[in-house]
């Protein structure tokens, strides 16, 4: 597995009348996984395992135009159980899984 740590904002999506919360990995790891030999699924979705702070999840981060980058999605689950939000910095280890 490839595997990246790095520090980002969390920032809030509005869709429809929900709101996701994402981080935007940075773009030389955006860049790595972009070049990697993964099947993207869905929407060009590439499974991933992260760590944050105490939790760890399998998830997807998904291309975004916006961003020029990954995005990834943090549940609210998690950002309750690490005790962050929008606005906040976390330190995040991404695994790219097969």
């Amino acid at each position: 597995m490839d595997e990246h740590t790095f520090r980002a904002r969390l920032w809030a999506w509005q869709a429809r009348e929900d709101s996701w919360v994402f981080l935007t990995v940075p773009a030389e790891v955006s860049d790595e996984i972009g070049a990697g030999l993964h099947e993207p699924r869905g929407f060009g979705s590439v499974p991933v395992l992260v760590t944050l702070g105490g939790s760890t999840w399998e998830t997807s981060v998904f291309p975004s135009k916006e961003e020029d980058a990954y995005v990834l999605p943090v549940k609210r689950p998690v950002r309750r159980a690490e005790g962050v939000d929008v606005g906040d910095e976390v330190d995040v280890r991404l695994q790219v899984r097969s």
